[in-house]
């Protein structure tokens, strides 16, 4: 028996050295939409906001909500398809975000909104840990590496070109539909991903994969909760005594779901997490880094089209197209991450970090001179810094990390890998919106430059944190 069981959707001899890449544009489509989704409501945030009637904390849950279902699911998911089929598994989850985004399009209501985005999260944990399994099943060695790499600089391409597509459609304004288009344009993207899966995606799981752990599940949901809900409604209200107590019950059930993995360990279950993989310390130390990677990620992109629409008063075309001068400087780095990581290892990782945080330091100290007001041209050094950091940490970044791994843990790890990310988004968007909505009494201006310092900070530690990853992918 093999460590994993495939099935192909065509014969043998048709899987030429050519066709075996057909798979992976379409798990790419597939992992391409889902981070798109994340980051092309930025620049539609006030639009959604002034049609709908939305509070602010409404508009952080659009983006954290999306996050946190994401977290809470996809560990999960990850060993649904160890059992199930990793190809059902994506399938299923790319029809469910299909239709979620379809819901968040007729949305007329914050509520509906912030429901249907709910699901969609839901959806792209089921899809995209499943995304990673398949590329390590399907691919080894030098073909893995490459295939990861192209991983990482779809989901850079997908962040940073998330705002200019969103611009763009909210002024072509295509049937009258404004910020809706944005979730409307993953319909037809997503069925043809759906009619392309069962013709190229050979099935694979794991054989003697066990039971889902219903009550690690439960206890990792709410702790997950637990942190990221005081953190989005807490401003809002005042603070009250529910926020601290939540906040303090969440290391108490975070222990609690640590403990029970460990006990289903020792009696021979199936625990949601494979404890043993925190028997390497690169994994672990990877992990941390994506945490802290990923909170800057989602929030900084929140943030700067915040300031671009609301404080300056630009039109979601123009603030989208702001977002090009990073999204050049991105897909610049990322051509050169891979030869450039294959030299230096994981110090081009610590080099990205500290060039982003550069970035994010030329952006505050020219916010800090201008203000609202200005030529946009001083913004353009800061932007070119943070596009260039980001395509050296992204695209090497999860190839590092699972570097140290034998292929049959590529479920575990890479839904791991993938919670990480979520639950970094999360409380990213969470604890920076804290300090930007908490100070946008002092105007969009100075809200900005204290998120940006915030988030250089956060950017250093994870400089610091890949001494921990393995020293060359």
């Amino acid at each position: 028996m093999t460590t994993h069981e495939l099935t192909y959707p065509v014969p043998a001899r048709a899987r030429s050295s050519a066709s075996r890449w057909l798979p992976l544009p379409v798990v790419l489509a597939g992992t391409f939409m889902v981070v798109l989704d994340f980051f092309i409501v930025n620049v539609a945030l006030p639009s959604m906001q002034s049609e709908l009637g939305a509070s602010d904390s409404a508009i952080e849950w659009v983006i954290a909500g999306y996050a946190l279902t994401s977290a809470i699911f996809v560990i999960t998911a990850g060993r649904l398809g160890d059992r199930f089929g990793r190809r059902r598994m994506f399938s299923l989850g790319l029809g469910l975000f299909t239709v979620a985004s379809l819901a968040c399009g007729a949305a007329a209501t914050p509520l509906q909104l912030v429901l249907a985005r709910l699901v969609q999260g839901a959806a792209a944990a089921l899809l995209t840990p499943n995304v990673l399994s398949i590329i390590g099943v399907l691919y080894s060695g030098q073909d893995r590496l490459r295939a990861l790499s192209v991983y990482g600089t779809s989901l850079g391409l997908a962040a940073v070109g998330g705002q200019l597509i969103g611009g763009a459609l909210i002024a072509l304004d295509p049937a009258g539909l404004g910020w809706r288009s944005c979730f409307l344009i993953n319909v037809p993207v997503g069925v043809a991903a759906l009619l392309m899966a069962p013709r190229v995606i050979p099935e694979s799981r794991q054989p003697g994969a066990g039971r889902l752990d219903r009550v690690g599940t439960l206890l990792v949901t709410a702790a997950l909760t637990a942190v990221v809900l005081p953190l989005l409604e807490g401003r809002q209200h005042g603070w009250p005594a529910w926020t601290w107590l939540s906040l303090a019950a969440a290391p108490a059930l975070l222990a609690m779901f640590v403990a029970h993995q460990r006990s289903m360990t020792r009696r021979g279950g199936s625990p949601l997490l494979d404890m043993s993989l925190f028997t390497h310390r690169s994994f672990t130390g990877g992990l941390l880094t994506q945490l802290c990677f990923w909170a800057g990620q989602a929030s900084f992109f929140v943030v700067l089209a915040l300031y671009l629409q609301n404080g300056r008063g630009l039109d979601p075309l123009p603030a989208g197209l702001v977002f090009t001068i990073l999204a050049v400087a991105y897909v610049v780095a990322s051509t050169r991450a891979p030869a450039l990581t294959a030299r230096y290892g994981r110090a081009v990782i610590a080099a990205g970090a500290l060039v982003l945080a550069c970035g994010h330091g030329l952006l505050l100290a020219a916010v800090a001179d201008v203000g609202v007001g200005g030529s946009l041209a001083v913004i353009v050094p800061g932007l070119l810094f943070v596009g260039a950091g980001m395509g050296l940490v992204l695209t090497p970044l999860a190839s590092t990390i699972l570097a140290s791994l034998e292929p049959e843990r590529a479920g575990a790890a890479s839904g791991m890998l993938t919670t990480m990310q979520s639950v970094g988004n999360a409380l990213g968007v969470a604890v920076t919106g804290v300090i930007f909505f908490g100070a946008l009494h002092s105007g969009y201006a100075r809200a900005f430059e204290l998120a940006l310092g915030e988030l250089a900070v956060l950017l250093v530690l994870v400089a610091a944190l890949t001494r921990l990853l393995p020293r060359r992918a």
